[in-house]
């Protein structure tokens, strides 16, 4: 049912830079840029986006309160790997991988703009 998700950032090129390395680490890649403003990666086509923009009204990108987007993994061992390269990237840790209820397992960080992210698997 979705399409995308698109998180807002001030600075593209090191938004970009971040999410070529750490959604490289999952087999994603660019799917799609325009203009220099709006970056999306994905695994395959007809699969759901992940998108990075610079706000359309030109005004600074923020990060909403209680806003977050959740990265399916494959495995518990995928959350781990993706979370590690995260935080090797520069990212903050907002809650180390575990398992948070059953057959749910997640790890969650934020990127270098400041929003929250989760990588989860339900394996």
């Amino acid at each position: 049912m979705i399409a995308y998700t698109c998180l807002g950032t001030n600075d593209l090129e090191k938004a970009g830079r971040f999410y070529d390395a750490l959604l490289g680490t999952i087999g994603a890649g660019r799917a799609m840029e325009v203009d220099g403003r709006f970056v999306a990666w994905g695994k395959a086509e007809g699969q759901p986006l992940f998108a990075m923009n610079k706000p359309f009204d030109g005004e600074a990108a923020t990060v909403g309160n209680g806003v977050m987007v959740s990265l399916g993994m494959s495995s518990r061992d995928e959350v781990d790997a993706i979370y590690k390269k995260a935080l090797e990237l520069g990212s903050v840790c907002e809650g180390e991988p575990g398992e948070r209820a059953p057959t749910f397992y997640a790890a969650y960080f934020r990127d270098l703009d400041g929003n929250k992210l989760c990588a989860c698997s339900f394996a």
